[in-house]
Protein backbone atom coordinates (compact mmCIF):
# COMPACT_ATOMS: atom_id res chain seq x y z
CA UNK A 1 0.00 0.00 0.00
CA UNK A 2 2.98 1.97 0.75
CA UNK A 3 4.39 1.54 -2.93
CA UNK A 4 1.12 2.36 -4.53
CA UNK A 5 1.14 5.54 -2.55
CA UNK A 6 4.50 6.55 -3.26
CA UNK A 7 4.15 5.94 -7.11
CA UNK A 8 0.71 7.38 -6.89
CA UNK A 9 2.54 10.55 -5.50
CA UNK A 10 5.61 10.69 -8.09
CA UNK A 11 2.81 10.13 -11.10
CA UNK A 12 1.39 13.56 -9.83
CA UNK A 13 4.25 15.35 -9.59
CA UNK A 14 5.37 14.87 -12.49
CA UNK A 15 2.62 15.46 -14.02
CA UNK A 16 2.25 18.61 -12.53
CA UNK A 17 5.85 19.57 -13.26
CA UNK A 18 6.42 18.01 -16.86
CA UNK A 19 3.26 17.42 -18.59
CA UNK A 20 1.86 20.16 -21.27
CA UNK A 21 -0.73 18.39 -22.92
CA UNK A 22 -4.24 16.39 -21.56
CA UNK A 23 -4.22 13.87 -20.35
CA UNK A 24 -7.24 11.32 -21.09
CA UNK A 25 -8.96 14.54 -21.70
CA UNK A 26 -8.20 16.23 -18.32
CA UNK A 27 -6.05 19.79 -18.34
CA UNK A 28 -2.55 18.05 -16.35
CA UNK A 29 -2.91 20.76 -13.34
CA UNK A 30 -6.63 18.90 -12.71
CA UNK A 31 -4.96 15.02 -13.73
CA UNK A 32 -1.71 16.08 -11.33
CA UNK A 33 -3.49 17.13 -8.06
CA UNK A 34 -5.82 14.34 -8.52
CA UNK A 35 -2.85 11.91 -8.24
CA UNK A 36 -1.20 13.62 -5.52
CA UNK A 37 -4.59 13.53 -3.52
CA UNK A 38 -4.91 9.76 -4.22
CA UNK A 39 -1.48 9.03 -3.21
CA UNK A 40 -1.17 11.19 0.42
CA UNK A 41 -4.80 9.19 0.43
CA UNK A 42 -3.41 6.27 0.32
CA UNK A 43 -0.65 7.08 2.53
CA UNK A 44 -2.98 7.97 5.21
CA UNK A 45 -4.97 4.82 4.82
CA UNK A 46 -2.10 2.85 5.10
CA UNK A 47 -0.87 4.01 8.50
CA UNK A 48 -4.65 3.73 10.01
CA UNK A 49 -4.82 0.42 8.91
CA UNK A 50 -1.88 -0.27 10.01
CA UNK A 51 -2.02 1.41 13.08
CA UNK A 52 -5.22 -0.81 13.92
CA UNK A 53 -3.66 -3.78 12.94
CA UNK A 54 -1.12 -3.34 15.67
CA UNK A 55 -4.29 -2.87 18.13
CA UNK A 56 -6.04 -5.44 17.22
CA UNK A 57 -3.33 -8.17 16.83
CA UNK A 58 -2.00 -6.72 20.30
CA UNK A 59 1.77 -6.54 18.58
CA UNK A 60 4.33 -4.60 20.35
CA UNK A 61 4.94 -0.83 19.09
CA UNK A 62 8.28 0.58 18.02
CA UNK A 63 9.27 3.05 20.07
CA UNK A 64 12.06 6.14 20.05
CA UNK A 65 12.59 8.43 17.40
CA UNK A 66 14.54 8.28 14.26
CA UNK A 67 17.70 9.25 15.98
CA UNK A 68 17.51 6.66 18.52
CA UNK A 69 16.31 4.15 16.33
CA UNK A 70 18.84 4.81 14.33
CA UNK A 71 21.61 4.88 17.17
CA UNK A 72 19.62 1.51 17.94
CA UNK A 73 20.65 -0.36 14.61
CA UNK A 74 24.29 -1.05 15.43
CA UNK A 75 23.47 -2.78 18.76
CA UNK A 76 20.23 -4.71 17.36
CA UNK A 77 22.83 -6.18 14.55
CA UNK A 78 25.21 -7.55 17.23
CA UNK A 79 22.25 -8.48 19.56
CA UNK A 80 20.45 -9.92 16.39
CA UNK A 81 20.46 -13.42 17.63
CA UNK A 82 19.64 -12.83 21.02
CA UNK A 83 16.32 -10.55 19.99
CA UNK A 84 15.59 -13.44 17.23
CA UNK A 85 15.80 -11.22 14.40
CA UNK A 86 15.37 -13.81 11.50
CA UNK A 87 18.44 -14.19 8.91
CA UNK A 88 16.00 -14.06 6.16
CA UNK A 89 14.95 -10.18 7.17
CA UNK A 90 18.82 -9.26 7.35
CA UNK A 91 19.32 -11.46 3.51
CA UNK A 92 15.51 -8.83 2.33
CA UNK A 93 17.16 -5.66 3.72
CA UNK A 94 20.65 -6.64 1.85
CA UNK A 95 19.01 -7.27 -1.29
CA UNK A 96 17.04 -3.84 -1.36
CA UNK A 97 20.42 -2.19 -0.34
CA UNK A 98 22.37 -3.94 -4.05
CA UNK A 99 19.10 -3.38 -5.97
CA UNK A 100 19.57 0.41 -5.16
CA UNK A 101 23.07 0.62 -5.60
CA UNK A 102 23.53 -1.49 -8.44
CA UNK A 103 22.91 0.33 -12.15
CA UNK A 104 20.64 -2.57 -13.01
CA UNK A 105 17.10 -1.75 -13.10
CA UNK A 106 13.73 -3.02 -13.44
CA UNK A 107 12.51 0.35 -14.82
CA UNK A 108 15.25 2.12 -17.05
CA UNK A 109 16.26 5.50 -14.88
CA UNK A 110 15.49 7.12 -18.94
CA UNK A 111 12.08 6.37 -18.48
CA UNK A 112 11.05 10.08 -17.02
CA UNK A 113 8.92 10.05 -13.29
CA UNK A 114 8.48 5.91 -13.72
CA UNK A 115 11.97 5.08 -14.02
CA UNK A 116 12.80 5.96 -10.63
CA UNK A 117 9.46 4.66 -9.39
CA UNK A 118 11.08 1.15 -8.57
CA UNK A 119 14.08 2.65 -6.21
CA UNK A 120 11.94 5.21 -4.49
CA UNK A 121 9.27 2.02 -3.69
CA UNK A 122 12.15 -0.23 -2.42
CA UNK A 123 13.98 2.74 -0.76
CA UNK A 124 10.35 3.92 1.15
CA UNK A 125 9.82 -0.22 2.00
CA UNK A 126 14.03 -0.53 3.19
CA UNK A 127 13.60 2.77 5.51
CA UNK A 128 10.12 1.65 6.46
CA UNK A 129 11.26 -1.59 7.45
CA UNK A 130 14.81 -0.91 9.13
CA UNK A 131 12.83 1.92 10.96
CA UNK A 132 10.30 -0.45 12.62
CA UNK A 133 12.26 -3.34 13.07
CA UNK A 134 14.53 -1.12 15.39
CA UNK A 135 11.50 0.81 17.13
CA UNK A 136 10.59 -2.74 18.15
CA UNK A 137 14.19 -3.49 19.19
CA UNK A 138 14.28 -0.34 21.36
CA UNK A 139 10.62 -1.78 23.18
CA UNK A 140 12.12 -5.20 23.45
CA UNK A 141 15.47 -3.44 25.24
CA UNK A 142 14.10 -1.22 27.41
CA UNK A 143 11.43 -4.28 29.01
CA UNK A 144 14.96 -6.61 29.03
CA UNK A 145 16.58 -3.83 30.58
CA UNK A 146 13.18 -3.01 33.18
CA UNK A 147 12.97 0.16 32.32
CA UNK A 148 9.22 1.14 30.97
CA UNK A 149 8.57 3.09 27.56
CA UNK A 150 7.66 6.18 27.91
CA UNK A 151 3.94 6.75 27.28
CA UNK A 152 3.18 8.28 23.38
CA UNK A 153 1.95 11.81 23.36
CA UNK A 154 -1.36 12.28 21.91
Amino acid sequence: MIFFSVVLTLLGLGTLLWRDDDLIGLPPVVAGIGLLVLGVAAGVLWAVRRRRRWERDGEPRPVGNVVQRAKALPRLLRERKAYGLPTTTLATWGFALVYLISPIDLLPELLPVIGVTDDAGVAVWLLTSVSTVAGQYLRWERERSGATPRPRKP
